[in-house]
């Protein structure tokens, strides 16, 4: 996706990331907002930057919407207006297009009027801060659908020492190790440690009491092996 071409509707704080996130990685970003205050804050970030009523179906069709991968409406504060670009978008034919729910009602709406793609930020932050409270071992957190994850955790106490072969997770818990991020001291003009990801971790690679463990699994799963071993 790093050639293709991103229209940006909506400059807050949630916008503004995406924008400069895209631009940074090579993406051609159209970054859209009727306040030109928000607007001038990513001249110097993106390809496009555009000051317009995205509302207005015309003016869309101006900047040729209809011709992005991808149209994220990332508006959080003026649900009607989302709605309205939303299906101006739809109207328009746009390949792909991403919006933003700040609660399950407007999710809902969105989804009746044919969005497939519906992201809500402020709720994944939540879920991700609650995980994190109730497992402090946790150092970050990604919901998956069907109940499953992906997780960061420090090595569990009772691990450290072990082989994964000992450890047989998938057999035991039910959960997949991608890979062990190891934490090395580099010495250079002072001493620092440095963190590597192993890659594949073989059958006989020995867990340490600095590793950090990246885990896929249900929920569930995943709470019971950290539980046991903590």
């Amino acid at each position: 996706m790093k050639d293709s071409r991103f229209a940006i509707i909506g400059l807050g704080r949630f916008g503004t990331a995406i924008a400069k996130t895209l631009s940074k990685k090579g993406a051609e970003v159209v970054a859209i907002d009727v306040n030109e205050e928000f607007v001038d804050v990513l001249r110097d970030d993106v390809a496009y930057p555009v000051t317009m009523d995205a509302t207005d179906i015309k003016a869309l069709k101006a900047q040729s919407i209809e011709d992005v991968d991808v149209a994220i409406v990332a508006i959080g504060t003026n649900f009607e207006s989302e709605l309205l670009i939303t299906a101006n978008l739809l109207e328009l034919k746009v390949k792909r297009i991403i919006a933003r729910a700040m609660n399950p009602t407007q999710k809902m709406i969105l989804e009746k009027i044919g969005v497939k793609e519906i992201v809500s930020p402020e709720v994944e932050v939540g879920v991700s801060l609650a995980e994190k409270l109730l497992n402090p071992g946790i150092l970050t957190f990604l919901q998956l659908p069907d109940d499953y994850e992906i997780v960061e955790v420090e090595a569990p106490v009772n691990c450290v020492g072990r082989t994964l072969r000992e450890l047989d997770l998938r057999k035991k818990y039910q959960i997949n190790l991608i890979t062990i991020k190891r934490k090395e001291l580099k010495i250079s003009n002072k001493e620092k440690e440095v963190s590597h990801v192993i890659g594949v971790p073989d059958p006989e690679t020995e867990i340490l009491e600095t590793d950090t463990l990246l885990l896929l699994g249900i929920n569930k799963d995943i709470n019971r092996f950290i539980e046991v071993n903590q």
